[in-house]
């Protein structure tokens, strides 16, 4: 393993570590809520795979299937100092990045195709609305919330069967609980049947039972009255991710720098350089010529001998 060759170095490597394992483990959660939920609707029984699209769950399956591969390459690549992870892990951080940034200028320059986008799930939400448990909560959460009825106005809801006009049941010609001025009977108990038979109003009698508004008209307001906050979240999490980027980038050249270093050692110990052969022959060559004349000068001495 490399080793960080300063406290900058170790600080930069556990602090993505950290940030990382901590986004791993929030991956994790989403992921097996998004399976949780499939597995618990048996959304992939043979006569529901066909509108598996659909389902909000998968949502949160693929977001916390990527969220677990991106932040899982980098939580490993930190700690192991492995410069395939971190190369890995900073391409997915740029394309994620560069992905979100042109998906805000297509969003602020087709505003008009991503409302007909909206309009379409919406629309779809409230066909299923008795079919997906999850389609049912967020579409009640969203008209409670923002107090509005159906997409564009409340009579959006003759595209569910149970409350179509043409409808057997009690639900005909009505609208959900959640559409209703006051749901609440005497203040303490959910009434249902608020809002049956509200399709058949004029719109004057209806304002004092149900919202008119649709709920597009709706999340536009609120966009409009949290732009402030939603666009210092947008900047925070963009700023995260840029850091996140220049931190692994940073680890990324300490570790080709640590490897190009050894290479350079274990090139210097297999391959001797031309100075270092150089040195050699100035050491040798005196101890050479030494040993020969010592050589000569007992040959001489045992000459004299004889």
């Amino acid at each position: 393993m490399f080793v960080c060759s300063c406290c900058g170095g170790y600080f930069l490597k556990y602090c993505l570590f950290v940030c990382n394992l901590l986004f791993t483990a929030l991956g994790l959660v989403v992921l097996g809520l998004g399976m949780w939920g499939l597995i618990t609707k048996e959304s992939f029984a043979q006569e529901k795979i066909g509108s598996i699209g659909t389902d909000p769950m998968l949502i949160l399956v693929s977001l916390g299937l990527v969220l677990t591969t991106l932040c899982l390459s980098g939580c490993v690549g930190a700690i192991r100092e492995n410069y395939c992870l971190l190369k890995l892990f900073s391409t997915m951080v740029l394309v994620l990045v560069t992905a979100q940034i042109l998906a805000a200028i297509l969003a602020y320059s087709l505003q008009d195709q991503v409302g007909n986008y909206l309009r379409s799930g919406m629309l779809a939400a409230m066909a299923r609305y008795q079919d997906d448990l999850d389609l049912r909560f967020i579409t009640d959460e969203i008209q409670s919330n923002l107090q509005c009825c159906g997409a564009d106005n409340y009579h959006d809801w003759e595209i569910n069967i149970y409350y179509n006009c043409s409808a057997p049941g009690v639900l005909a010609c009505g609208v959900p609980a959640t559409c209703c001025v006051d749901p609440l009977e005497n203040g303490t108990v959910w009434n249902s049947q608020c809002g049956v038979g509200a399709q058949q109003l004029d719109e004057f009698t209806a304002q004092s039972v149900i919202f008119l508004g649709g709920c597009l008209g709706g999340i536009s307001r609120w966009i409009e009255q949290h732009e402030g906050l939603i666009g210092t979240v947008s900047i925070v999490v963009m700023g995260v991710q840029i850091l996140t980027l220049f931190i692994s980038t940073r680890l990324m050249e300490s570790i080709r720098r640590h490897r190009g270093h050894i290479f350079y050692i274990l090139h210097l110990q297999a391959k001797p350089t031309y100075g270092f052969i150089l040195l050699e022959l100035v050491v040798e060559i005196p101890t050479l010529v030494t040993t020969k004349r010592i050589f000569r000068e007992k040959k001489f001495s045992v000459k004299r001998l004889r």
